[in-house]
């Protein structure tokens, strides 16, 4: 049959199943910007439409019902290849980040400033309560709003996104658009699900249903001949290759400890076959009639059972071999996946010396990374070479791994890195290209595939839980005499980051209160549930809890208010960090000066903004308000490890464009290199353009993790901006008459000297010309040994309710010294995200297991993300600037770091409120009740 109806106002007949999802039909027929990112359970809210000028979500829809109706999607708001005011204040306000769902954001907005003259925050509150936006933090829809419905009496109504910083700059430290906005905006293409080809195969993956067993026998005779069905993967026709899926520089810390398919499986929702086939129906019933006969095997669904040994070997023996790169500590046979110790100075000693002693043991829980696009690739064919379309971090690493898996050579693999829909590190590892990429190369066919919902909470990595048990002794007056640290992590079924994890944990919390005597030990073990991995903070949210409600509990031991502690304690600006030469990876660690800090200043402002020593009341006197501070530190990247390569090449107008390999994964990288191109060569951001993550095309980078991107990528953009420089410098000299010396770049794009000066266009037309020198490009490398740490000071307020144990956070500070911010607004933006992403992973947030390993919590929805609703009231972030010595133009991270903060400050400010310390997360109303002894303990 066909339905009839109008799309963004022209008339459509479209022939349809009237039961086909809403959602479906408006993406085949073209309309990219209408997304399923939640399994069409109706929360995430990305596939939003206006159905007669009402916000409806499609996913909940069927066809039929658009009948006689009329839809309009973001696509409607372009006027003439045009934003609308509101994407262009959206755009302005700096809140366009990972931007999966920015254009139901659009239709959400637009919707309420149809109905509402002068929207208040609560009407936005309201308007985005259906919204699921998990790397804006919201916040910044506010001023969106503001700024749209502002500029409908005045069009040159402005209003500052961000601060400004950087004086004597011109687009270093000042807000500008993201530079690849208004694609975003739009709903343009820009995902892996955009660039997939008409007549594409899709590839969809059976999983285990158990936690642990053998695979006797798999028939998938009956799915191979149904109608449709291209191919059906299995351990039997795919490479017996042994490797490691977390996409970390080689030689990997991490053990090669699975195969793209296995004779055993260790989780539940591990890999046992993968259909390919012509469409979904087809690979679905394909998948249905797979019979496989499994031996179960006991399985070990604990970090406790782990620890405690005595369990069957999840990984080892002949037929089921680990490999290492270089020594790791571990020992397979006891499920120890990996472990390392180490230290400086005398800790027995220390302890004996204090005047008071506490030993305290705190647990973080395993939480998912819930990127709003779903991990997603394409893959074809260019002749004989592979061509990969992924959502990665790491389009080098992935490009390495895969050729590898396949046995061919990497000159055979195009990786093109498309925009990334939220990474936060799940997208570091390698959880589905692999497949999908033996499957074209042995088909020759196109394949799509996209992970559910649902095999995002069972088949993605997640963060690492931890248990961590922190000694920490202190003379009267403070100061410290011992720290002592012991991380026992669960890794899940596979070892991806299992050493570099728990040992960020210790390097990242540590430091920041330098101590003559401190000792860690960090031991990883190998349990039957779905793999951790790689997650914004990389083990320092974990270290950070307990480190810092460690010093908490100690300033409470002592009768010292917790900042005096903090601030007698903390690391300062030229302190030495003596304790990184225990933390090398694989390699000697080396002790590091701190060369850049603003704690001090962070500090300061945090406690006179948060008017610290009062003591706020509430009218109801069931609920008490308590404060909690902490300081929290991360890195830039990966000195002696890391590598950034860049190029710069002058165009024969006078404008630019950088190749680099980097990874923007939403941060807005891009931007920020455009913006480091265009100071160094003097010239308006609108003359650079930005080309990254095409392995063809650009030069090698990392990849996006470990807070490198602006340090590393950004380091190596300024160097070959600087080799351009020098080469423009050269080529005027010649033009001009005059010495190099005597010249120097000047904006908006020119060479001038003593007696002329020459235009870069001009530049380029010689040197491109028949006698010219030829095109003039910039090339550099970038590696180091020098570090910079980002610093923070993060304050909570939080109202706690002594009847029902709920706690409201009512106000939330963060202080941020990231050096020079190079783009104020979006890293405002990346702190807002940072910041309301760990206040759920510290209160709301939990996978839950039944006793057979089967996760119960695989949907957004009852999973418990945080949403614009739980945004608090009062969060403040300001930036504490600082000149690194190291960092491009004085710029070190800042949206990993502001992660750390969240938990302990929460679980300060509930002892502080009412006594009970809260040792684990997410801190829950019956937690607070059975510490204050309303609740029994669980058995």
């Amino acid at each position: 049959m066909s339905i009839t109806f109008t799309l963004n106002g022209v008339p459509r007949r479209v022939a349809a199943d009237p039961g086909e999802n809403l959602q479906a039909l408006l993406q085949r027929i073209g309309i990219r910007s209408v997304r399923a990112s939640d399994d069409r359970e109706g929360f995430a809210g990305s596939d939003t439409i206006l159905l007669d000028g009402r916000a409806v979500l499609a996913g909940l829809m069927v066809a039929g019902q658009a009948e006689g109706h009329s839809i309009d999607t973001v696509e409607r708001f372009m006027e003439n290849g045009r934003l609308s005011a509101l994407q262009e204040a959206m755009l302005d306000a700096g809140v366009v980040q990972s931007a999966y769902n920015a254009p139901a954001a659009v239709l959400l907005l637009e919707e309420l400033l149809g109905r509402e003259a002068a929207p208040t925050e609560e009407d936005v509150r309201d308007a985005l309560s259906g919204l699921f936006s998990r790397s804006t933090g919201y916040k910044q829809f506010f001023l969106a709003v503001r700024l749209a419905a502002r500029r409908r009496e005045d069009p040159r109504y402005t209003e500052a996104a961000a601060p400004d910083f950087a004086d004597g700059l011109r687009t270093i430290g000042k807000p500008r658009r993201r530079i690849d906005g208004v694609k975003l905006v739009s709903g343009g293409r820009a995902f892996v699900e955009d660039m997939v080809e008409p007549a594409s195969c899709v590839m969809k993956m059976l999983r285990s249903p158990y936690a642990h067993a053998h695979i006797r026998d798999i028939d998938t005779a009956a799915a191979e001949s149904m109608p449709g069905v291209v191919a059906v993967i299995t351990h039997r026709n795919c490479p017996d290759v042994l490797y490691g899926r977390a996409g970390q520089g080689f030689p990997e810390p991490s053990p090669y400890d699975c195969r793209m398919f296995d004779r055993k499986v260790r989780h539940v929702g591990d890999r046992v076959a993968a259909v390919v086939a012509e469409d979904e129906a087809a690979a679905a019933a394909a998948l249905a009639s797979i019979h496989v006969e499994y031996e179960l095997l006991e399985p070990v669904l604990s970090l406790g059972d782990a620890v405690a040994g005595g369990k069957p070997p999840i990984h080892g023996g002949p037929d089921d071999p680990v490999v290492y790169q270089f020594p790791i500590g571990a020992d397979p046979a006891r499920n120890l996946a990996a472990s390392v110790s180490g230290g400086i100075g005398d800790v027995e000693k220390g302890f004996a010396e204090a005047d008071a002693v506490v030993e305290r043991t705190y647990e973080t829980s395993r939480v998912q990374c819930t990127p709003l696009e779903p991990h997603s690739v394409f893959t074809r064919m260019d002749g004989e070479r592979l061509v990969i379309h992924a959502s990665t971090q790491v389009p080098w690493h992935l490009r390495r791994i895969v050729a590898r898996v396949l046995g061919i050579r990497e000159n055979r693999v195009r990786v093109i890195k498309e925009r990334i829909g939220g990474g936060f590190g799940t997208k570091q590892d390698i959880l589905l290209e692999d497949v999908c990429a033996w499957a074209t190369f042995t088909t020759g066919r196109p394949v799509f595939y996209k992970f559910t919902r649902e095999e995002e909470f069972i088949a993605a990595t997640v963060r690492h839980p931890m248990k961590i048990t922190v000694k920490m002794g202190a003379r009267r007056d403070g100061t410290l005499t011992a720290v002592k640290m012991t991380i026992d992590a669960d890794t899940g079924a596979y070892g991806n980051h299992c050493l570099t994890v728990p040992m960020n944990a210790c390097s990242k919390s540590l430091p920041l209160f330098p101590c003559a005597n401190t000792a860690f030990e960090a031991r990883s073990w190998y349990t039957n549930l779905v793999p951790s991995g790689a997650y914004q903070g990389y083990g320092a949210p974990q270290g950070s809890f307990a480190v810092q409600m460690a010093a908490a509990e100690l300033a409470a031991e002592l009768g010292m208010d917790q900042l005096e502690l903090i601030e007698k304690n903390k690391v300062r600006e030229g302190s030495v960090l003596e304790i990184l030469k225990s933390l090398g990876e694989g390699r000697p660690g080396a002790a590091v000066r701190v060369r850049s800090c603003g704690l001090d200043k962070a500090l300061a402002e945090g406690r006179k903004g948060m008017g610290w020593g009062e003591r706020p009341a509430d009218p109801d006197p069931d609920v008490k308000i308590g404060r909690g501070a902490v300081i929290i530190q991360q890195g830039s990247g990966l000195p002696g490890l890391d590598q950034a390569c860049a190029d710069v090449r002058l165009l024969s107008d006078g404008t630019f464009i950088v190749h680099s390999g980097g990874a923007d994964l939403g941060t807005g990288l891009d931007t920020v290199l455009a913006k480091i191109a265009a100071e160094t060569l003097r010239c308006d951001m609108e003359c650079v353009a930005v080309l990254t993550g095409d392995t063809d095309t650009t030069p090698f980078d990392k990849g996006a993790y470990a807070s490198s991107g602006t340090f590393f990528t950004g380091n190596a953009v300024r160097k070959a901006a600087d080799d351009l420089a020098g080469k423009l410098l050269a080529a005027a000299s010649a033009m001009l008459g005059e010495p190099v010396e005597d010249l120097r770049l000047e904006h908006p794009g020119k060479v001038a000297g003593k007696r002329g000066a020459v235009e870069y266009a001009a530049i380029a037309h010689a040197c491109q010309g028949g006698e010219g020198r030829g095109e003039l490009t910039g090339s550099a490398s970038y590696t180091t040994d020098d570090c910079a740490f980002p610093y923070a000071a993060h304050f909570c307020e939080a109202a706690v309710n002594t009847r029902t144990g709920s706690i409201e956070i009512r106000r939330y500070h963060a202080l941020h010294d990231c050096g020079t911010p190079i783009n104020p607004d979006l890293a405002l933006g990346q702190v807002y995200g940072a910041i309301l992403k760990s206040i759920g992973h510290a209160m709301y947030e939990e996978m839950i297991f039944d006793g057979e390993g089967r996760c119960l919590t695989t949907g957004l929805a009852d999973y418990g993300v945080p949403m614009i609703q739980e945004l608090p009231p009062e969060v403040e972030v300001r930036f504490i600037p600082t000149d690194d010595p190291f960092g491009p133009f004085g710029a070190k991270s800042v949206a990993e770091i502001s992660v750390n903060g969240a938990a302990p400050a929460i679980a300060i400010a509930v002892h502080d409120a009412v006594g009970a310390w809260i040792r684990g997360w997410p801190i829950t109303p019956e937690k607070v009740l059975r510490a204050l002894g309303r609740l029994e303990a669980t058995p």
